[in-house]
């Protein structure tokens, strides 16, 4: 402690000694009085005096032809909020200052700027952060450095990035620190998320060390310093970086130049046992603002008016009248400082990049930046055309190590924030175990939760931003309606399972995002029209068009036989020979492979004709058997609701409200209404059919379809409802997330390695008719009839007609002809027997 007080002693000498020194030059300037109230012995207002006096040596000698010269008078303010506006008081009393500079805290700038107002003397502040600082009644307030709200977005940026959706807020109970939280909560509000870590630098260590100290600094946990903390990292010590390791933090961003780092290295020089910090370069720029302002606005009328209202004040303050003055020339300095581009808008200086780093060994380590154009960046020169391609947070920042020592990125908060875990709904009585399946362990007393429903609940908690803690109950022989009315109820914080999102049910209870096929669908039994057998090969064609083929082949080979036997001796012969040769080409001539030749004309003709037909009923063959053989067209025995209401058939309908209700509104009567418990007990129903004391169709949800696919179809979907859907309370925040989270189990491969898990088997138990066609179909197939080949046939029957009746006419024509020549030849002879004779 007694090196301290030497060190502090020496400091505030050499301090005093240093402001002396500026005061004895240029003994022709007009000297303006310009007070200093600080925390003097404070080791961050020791750092920020020795600036204010390097600013005044350094400003009046690379301007030796100033007019004016600024002399200070510092006074302590004790760290204290009456003490401070006390000295300011004083000031400008006793000493007819026309400005001030400082003080450190924004509780102690509350009360100054007050005084200030009413005395028109301006007070610049390097240190006081608090948006409450700034409103109409301080408009003799400059504010020499960045206002706490500025930070806030990039703040809000860095939890969106890694979709944290909820934050603690620690903050000290005073201006400073209430100043922020408005701004802080209008930002985060934006992503649905709240607060951050805002405390002054000295309270940081103490803080993190109880922190730390309950276990609130390990793995899993998330910790974002405001710059308030931050921008005096580099005057911490090694036990207080200890026990921030892995913290987050918003720091000031200082660009790098030339003076900036010639002014360091004067520092080193004069002051090497006290650290330099951002507030010391704001308070340096901060003075030499003041005095611009001062050379510019020049040295008339340094008086105070003692007005009627002022002298009832203490010590009679008096009106500058070169404030207004002063005022003006201060609001439109502008230069390059120490700490960047100094201008005030609207009397502040308006931050354009902040600086993001990771509390890591004895330091903060940059991990990136936040520009108000760009958001987040890892580096503060990144181009235009890289930023269009991000798209994780690996892309925006460099590698964090988080509390814990980790790289994985904490989820951040676990709801509930109060301990209590999830009190989560469970329906026993689920008509299908495929969806929901609650077993309990006869020995142990434990149940156990699987099914589609459950896992897929497990997997978007998983997929969550942040941990939820929860236990699942089961509940027994409550029907959905009363099972969702126990969230209203507040009994349960939530229900999974099977549960159909209604808007009656959304009075009274938030849904997530449907995670299933939306939809109530019809589904009845279908009839068989067609069996199997192993005459199959007979139906493609009608009997007719079966009779009518194998006549006309036999027609065909003997119209061939009529055309060919006189010229072909292969179509000659005994009659039994010509008998076999025309049934031989008949069937020949199915596959194109007739052994006989056709000579003559005509013949062929006929011949090609019937190849064209034979051609075209073969290929309609085949392909109608192949269509018989490999698809099935499945053929309901209703085909909507309203022949079933017209019919009075008896409907089936899932054990859920909704669904009964809408059937009554439909116009069912409840005789006509049959509830079903399982997939078992609705194939049972439809199996006997509505005469026998079943259903002639049941009314269930899509997910449900899938189930019965084997022997029934779905043939409409009468009423529209948006499918299975998580319950929630109203107003949950747990649903916006868990919605979020169903998406990305939808677009990730999750959701079909649970869809694969729990239906594949139903699946596979379907037949396919491509690779396990059902043994007993119900099929719809057209059989090809002659209406198909009238046209083939009448040319082919016309043709042989024709030729027929041709080649009979050719042959009798010809048989008279030779009957004529025969007698000529007779008659010929017996005139001349003598011939006869002597040729014989």
């Amino acid at each position: 402690m007694k090196r301290e007080h030497d060190l502090f002693i020496n400091l505030l000498f050499l301090v005093v000694v240093l402001l002396m020194q500026v005061g004895e030059g240029q003994s022709t300037a007009t000297d303006v009085k310009v007070g200093i109230v600080d925390d003097v012995g404070m080791p961050y207002s020791n750092m920020t005096l020795f600036c204010i006096n390097m600013s005044l040596s350094d400003f009046y000698s690379s301007h030796p032809e100033t007019r004016t010269r600024l002399v200070t008078t510092i006074v302590d303010s004790k760290n204290d909020v009456v003490i401070a506006a006390a000295a300011a008081i004083d000031l400008i009393t006793n000493h007819d200052v026309t400005a001030i500079i400082g003080p450190w805290t924004s509780m102690q700038a509350q009360f100054m700027i007050e005084i200030g107002q009413k005395t028109q003397v301006p007070i610049v502040s390097y240190s006081a952060t608090s948006p409450f600082l700034a409103s109409i009644r301080s408009q003799y307030f400059f504010r020499a450095t960045y206002d706490d709200s500025s930070q806030v977005h990039t703040i809000k940026a860095i939890i969106k990035l890694f979709g944290w959706r909820e934050v603690v807020p620690v903050y000290v109970d005073n201006t400073f620190g209430e100043g922020i939280m408005p701004h802080l909560t209008d930002a985060l509000q934006e992503i649905n998320v709240l607060f951050v870590v805002h405390i002054v630098e000295l309270l940081a260590s103490r803080f993190f060390a109880k922190a730390k100290e309950i276990g609130l600094m390990k793995k899993g946990y998330v910790w974002i310093l405001t710059n308030a903390i931050t921008d005096g990292l580099s005057l911490m010590n090694e036990t207080e970086f200890d026990t921030m390791q892995g913290v987050l933090g918003v720091k000031t961003y200082v660009l790098r130049s030339e003076e900036l780092e010639a002014f360091k290295s004067r520092w080193k020089n004069r002051f090497p046992l006290s650290d330099l910090s951002v507030y010391g370069l704001w308070a340096y720029d901060a003075t030499t603002a003041l005095a611009l302002a001062i050379e510019e606005s020049g040295t008339s009328n340094l008086t105070f008016l003692k007005t009627d209202a002022m002298r009832n004040m203490s010590g009679g303050l008096g009106v500058s009248q070169y404030g207004p003055k002063l005022f003006q020339t201060l609001s439109g300095v502008r230069f390059k400082g120490l700490a960047g581009d100094f201008r005030f808008i609207n009397r502040e200086l308006q931050p354009s990049v902040f600086e993001i780093v990771n509390v890591n060994g004895h330091g903060g380590r940059t991990i990136g930046y936040w520009m108000k154009e760009h958001g987040l960046l890892k580096n503060v020169d990144q181009t235009e055309a890289t930023m269009t391609t991000f798209s994780t947070w690996k892309d925006r920042l460099r590698p964090v190590i988080w509390p814990g020592d980790t790289t994985f990125v904490p989820k951040g908060w676990e709801i509930p924030t109060n301990g209590k875990r999830l009190k989560i709904g469970v329906a026993t009585n689920s008509g299908s175990p495929q969806f929901v399946k609650v077993t309990r362990d006869p020995i142990t007393n434990s149940t156990t939760f699987s099914g589609f429903c459950i896992e897929y609940f497990e997997a978007v908690i998983q997929a969550m931003p942040y941990g939820v803690s929860y236990d699942f109950f089961p509940i027994e022989d409550l029907d959905y309606k009363t099972l969702v009315y126990q969230v209203y109820l507040e009994k349960y914080d939530a229900v999974v399972g099977d549960t159909t999102i209604s808007a009656n049910r959304s009075k009274y209870v938030e849904f997530s995002l449907s995670y299933t096929p939306s939809g109530v669908g019809l589904v009845v039994p279908v009839k068989d029209n067609v069996k199997r057998s192993s005459a199959i090969f007979l139906m493609p064609l009608t009997w007719g068009l079966w009779l009518l083929s194998l006549l006309s082949f036999f027609i065909i080979a003997i119209v061939v036989w009529v055309l060919e036997h006189r010229l072909n001796p292969e179509f000659d012969g005994p009659g039994n020979y010509q008998i076999s040769t025309i049934l031989w080409f008949s069937f020949s001539i199915m596959v194109f492979a007739p052994r006989e030749r056709v000579l003559s004309f005509w013949a062929r003709f006929v011949v090609i004709v019937w190849y064209f037909l034979v051609l075209v009923l073969t290929q309609s063959y085949t392909a109608s058997l192949a269509s018989l053989l490999t698809s099935q067209q499945l053929h309901p025995t209703v085909t909507n609701i309203n022949s079933l209401l017209e019919k009075g058939e008896v409907v089936g309908y899932q054990r859920s409200s909704f669904v009964l209700e809408r059937l009554r509104e439909s116009g069912f009567s409840d005789a006509k209404l049959v509830n079903y418990h399982g997939s078992e007990h609705c194939d049972e129903l439809l199996s006997k059919g509505s005469a026998r004391g079943g259903i002639s169709a049941a009314l269930m949800e899509v997910p449900y379809v899938r189930v019965f696919l084997g022997q029934y179809k779905m043939v409409q979907t009468p009423f529209k409802v948006d499918g299975l859907g998580f319950v929630f309370p109203i107003g949950s925040p747990l649903v916006a997330d868990v919605s979020r989270a169903i998406l990305k189990v939808e677009e990730s491969n999750k959701a079909n390695q649970l869809e694969n898990a729990w239906f594949k088997k139903i699946d596979e138990s379907c037949p396919d008719p491509l690779t396990g066609p059902d043994p007993n179909p119900s099929v719809s197939f057209r059989k090809l009839g002659i209406d198909s080949f009238w046209v083939l046939f009448l040319t082919a029957a016309v043709r042989s007609l024709c030729f027929c009746i041709g080649e009979m006419y050719r042959n009798s024509y010809i048989n008279q002809v030779m009957k004529k020549c025969q007698c000529s030849m007779n008659n010929h002879a017996e005139a001349n027997p003598a011939n006869n004779g002597s040729q014989s």
